[in-house]
């Protein structure tokens, strides 16, 4: 996206932090060298993801016989249903921010419910410091924004976690040599990215960095695009 004084991936963070629990604030440093890291950044290498579990998942068949409904049947009007309320909840949101969060063209989300990174990126920061997109000006779309995320149909945590591996294993083979992995804690998953977070090393906005992106973004589920 493009921030006037913050990163792609502070505002990224941010966002999570008004949707999930908080996180430290990114400094901004200057200047990079030739692998998307920033000039004069730490030492620190990509983090070594926990041991990934193996989940058991349900078959989710119904086994009603007669006139009575399979609970396969049940299970997916009700996911249906989860779509729909998580959409109506996103969109509850992009009408805040577009009337009270200071980002009139907030773009729609996707017909299924996430946000659309791509559209987001491509916006400029209006509001500034990135707050466009962690709940607009002054958090004020804050509450919005939980609520959808409290809404948003549930992910296979194993499978989010395979895929932000995944990608961060192209941004390193793509150049971008320091680029955290994800890991998975207390059940769910901590995207990975930015290795120091209170002294940022990856500069997003370098060529490598950039065509990094570019070639790994197929790696990334929908609705992690915006996460790592």
């Amino acid at each position: 996206m493009t921030i006037h004084t913050s990163s792609r991936g502070t505002a990224r963070l941010r966002l999570a932090a008004v949707v999930a629990a908080p996180l430290l604030a990114f400094s901004v440093a200057c200047g990079s060298d030739g692998e998307g890291v920033r000039a004069g950044g730490g030492s620190e290498i990509a983090s070594v993801a926990d041991e990934p579990t193996a989940g058991a998942a349900g078959d989710g068949e119904g086994k009603g016989k007669g006139k009575g409904k399979g609970k396969g049947q049940e299970s997916a009007k009700g996911a249906s249903a989860g779509k729909s309320a998580f959409y109506d909840a996103q969109m509850e949101y992009v009408r805040c921010m577009r009337a009270k969060g200071g980002s009139k063209d907030f773009p729609d989300p996707k017909l299924s419910g996430h946000l659309d990174w791509d559209a987001i990126n491509a916006m400029p920061d209006r509001v500034g410091s990135g707050q466009g997109h962690k709940g607009g000006k002054d958090g004020v779309c804050g509450p919005e924004l939980r609520a959808a995320s409290n809404l948003e149909p549930k992910r296979d945590k194993q499978q989010d976690y395979e895929s932000m591996m995944a990608h961060a294993t192209c941004m390193r083979d793509e150049g971008v040599s320091r680029f955290a992995n994800p890991t998975l804690s207390g059940g769910g998953v901590m995207p990975g990215g930015e290795p120091n977070p209170m002294s940022p090393v990856l500069d997003e906005e370098s060529p490598v960095y950039k065509k990094a992106r570019e070639a790994c973004k197929g790696k990334l589920l929908e609705g992690l695009d915006g996460m790592q």
